[in-house]
């Protein structure tokens, strides 16, 4: 299918082991600073490095929303403007810091159809240079092929 110059994937195009096309974002203090603003989320450990530092952490970190947002537009450059997230999961083992970059990698690792709709599941992960940091899954639902 078809929306102005971007495709979206159909349920025909997906098969199990494939993989979602890696997307990568420089991670900085003012992007970490804007996401916090942008989201209301004044949790000092977003924002305060001396407050950071006392929870054990090396400075200010991502938030649970950056990573909710991030794995969205991930799956939204891979399957295109008609495909709809029906469901995430996101669990956060590992923060990302200034100066280092976030990537997302992901494979299908399951199809089905479930009341009429034409369902795609994905493992993902958000990683930095110092390993995986946001293991994660998704469930996509795609229409039914490309016109």
């Amino acid at each position: 299918m078809t929306t102005g110059t971007q495709v979206t994937l159909g349920f025909d195009d997906v098969q199990v082991g494939d993989t979602i096309t890696p997307v990568s974002i420089a991670v900085t203090y003012k992007r970490i600073c804007m996401n916090a603003a942008s989201t209301w989320d004044w949790f000092p450990g977003h924002h305060d490095p001396e407050y950071a530092r006392s929870q054990g952490q090396d400075t200010i970190y991502l938030s649970t929303l950056f990573f909710h947002g991030f794995i969205d537009r991930g799956l939204g450059d891979w399957a295109g403007p008609d495909a709809l997230v029906r469901r995430r999961k996101i669990s956060m083992i590992k923060s990302i810091y200034p100066g280092q970059t976030a990537t997302l990698t992901g494979r299908v690792v399951g199809k089905r159809e479930e009341g009429g709709a034409r369902l795609v599941d994905l493992e993902l992960m958000v990683a930095s240079e110092e390993g995986p940091c946001v293991p994660s899954e998704a469930t996509l639902q795609l229409p039914e092929g490309r016109s």
